[in-house]
């Protein structure tokens, strides 16, 4: 990436909207209403042959208080200080209003370079628009339709002599690195973390439980929106960072409610971007608020995750604020065990987002559950272990069926997944497939991680069992006759 390019301007001029175009993904939330966007969105964007962040912002509100649209913008601020150029979007159909150019005068002062757009400005209707522009003194603005993906040339045209020179002085400033390649390396064996591939790692909850506020927590920076309004978070943010050395990329997503709660359009929009982030996580941190921990929603959200076989970590928010800890730790893990049996033995941890304490715990259960999501058994261990499970207590003999455990493999990671390949799958009883997980997880070390057991069978080694004889026809008939007349 040579540069970084903030997406900028009013409310509803079609940020969101340019964002996922030069993404080529919809990622942002796309809505009429105006303000869907709220949190800094970072994506890989791609014009031509221009590679580079982009950078989408909320709108700019005239706000400078301590209320919500401003704390939008003293984040869409940071952004411009923080971007390498600032887009400027103004609504061509709409015209120039007083906002633009206040906005206007704001980005003169403090972003390094700015280009002007005029969007929506497709067919007539955007011309008048788009002359008005030329009176915010930011030079010629490009004439673009972020929907229709008119003006991109016009957009490349715009960037590319800034990019030379980002890329440049980047090549410049970019250190020699000699790359070494190390030898023994075995490829089944867990992903490696690396920067390019780095843990991916989803915060869910339900509303007001604190998760942007731990994330901020994580980074150390107010990265995300964060305050005592419900839902203030809309979309699934993801940013990237080194956790205790360790490289991770983390979700923020809309708190989820109930669902019939969830009316709206643009919240089951939301809802929809966490569950996304969910099913692209290896590890889910479920948080949970102490003051009400486990509600029916929380419990939805878990086993959400683990039917989706991620790893999951529970946290408990907003521990400081506790006075009998002893007390409440006992009742939270009695229960734990109680309502969530199918994340038996998953890491429970106390946090406080807001003063930073339990986050090294918080991190080391989030390594070990991965590493547990990743673990893989060798075939003899499994084979020698389900002898002493079927010895222990053998399986069933439904309707006087004897049922043959013959052998077991590990076929998968990531979550673990085994196979037993034995008589009569069908008969086999739910509680012996359990009988035989819990007995998985308490043997080998894996607690608290989904696990896939598949019963298959063998099959049968007579491949004419089954079929029905043909009947004979008249040659049949006559050469039998004949056979019976010798005999």
């Amino acid at each position: 990436m040579t540069f970084s390019l903030a997406l900028v301007g009013r409310p509803n001029v079609g940020k969101s909207t340019l964002f996922n175009r030069l993404v080529g993904k919809r990622l942002a939330l796309v809505d009429d209403q105006p303000g869907v966007t709220r949190d800094l969105r970072e994506g890989e964007a791609r014009l031509g042959d221009l590679r580079f962040t982009v950078i989408d912002t909320a709108g700019l509100e005239e706000a400078t208080d301590d209320s919500l649209p401003a704390r939008m913008r003293r984040l869409t601020e940071r952004a411009v200080d923080m971007a390498d150029i600032c887009l400027f979007i103004v609504d061509a159909r709409a015209g120039i209003t007083a906002s633009d150019e206040v906005f206007a005068e704001i980005l003169r002062r403090r972003a390094k370079h700015v280009i002007l757009a005029a969007n929506k400005a497709e067919g007539r209707a955007g011309e008048s628009g788009t002359l008005e522009a030329f009176s915010l003194g930011l030079g010629e603005p490009v004439r673009i339709s972020a929907e229709h993906g008119e003006g991109m040339g016009e957009l490349y045209a715009a960037l590319a002599p800034l990019a030379e020179d980002y890329a440049a002085r980047a090549a410049e400033e970019a250190p020699e690195v000699e790359i070494s390649v190390e030898e023994g390396d075995e490829d089944d064996g867990p992903r490696p973390i690396t920067r390019d591939k780095p843990l991916q790692i989803a915060v869910v909850g339900r509303p007001n439980a604190g998760k942007s506020t731990l994330v901020n927590a994580i980074l150390g920076e107010d990265r995300m929106l964060t305050g005592p309004e419900a839902g203030i978070t809309r979309d699934a943010i993801s940013v990237q960072l080194d956790w205790g050395g360790v490289p991770v990329r983390i979700f923020d997503t809309a708190g989820m409610r109930k669902r019939a709660k969830v009316q709206e359009k643009l919240e089951k929009l939301s809802v929809s971007d966490g569950i996304r982030a969910v099913k692209f996580a290896e590890v889910v941190i479920v948080l949970l608020d102490a003051a009400i921990p486990f509600e029916v929603q929380d419990l939805k959200i878990a086993d959400l995750a683990e039917r989706e076989g991620r790893a999951v970590v529970v946290a408990v928010n907003k521990w400081d604020v506790e006075d009998d800890k002893n007390a409440k730790i006992r009742d939270l893990r009695e229960t734990f065990e109680k309502v969530l049996p199918q994340l038996r033995g998953a890491p429970l941890v106390t946090i406080s987002a807001r003063t930073g304490r339990g986050l090294d715990k918080l991190q080391e259960a989030v390594m070990k559950a991965h590493e547990v999501w990743n673990r893989r058994v060798s075939t003899g261990q499994l084979n020698r272990w389900l002898d002493g499970m079927v010895q222990r207590h053998p399986p069933p003999a439904p309707q006087g069926k004897r049922i043959k455990l013959r052998y077991m493999t590990q076929a998968k990671t990531r979550p673990p997944g085994f196979v037993v390949m034995c008589s009569h799958p069908d008969k086999l009883p739910e509680s012996y497939s359990r009988y035989l997980v819990n007995g998985l997880r308490e043997d080998f070390d894996m607690p608290g991680t989904p696990i896939r057991l598949t019963m298959r069978g063998q099959g049968d080694q007579n491949p004419f069992k089954g079929r029905k004889k043909k009947r004979p026809g008249a040659l049949g008939k006559h050469l039998g006759k004949l056979q019976s007349k010798k005999d």
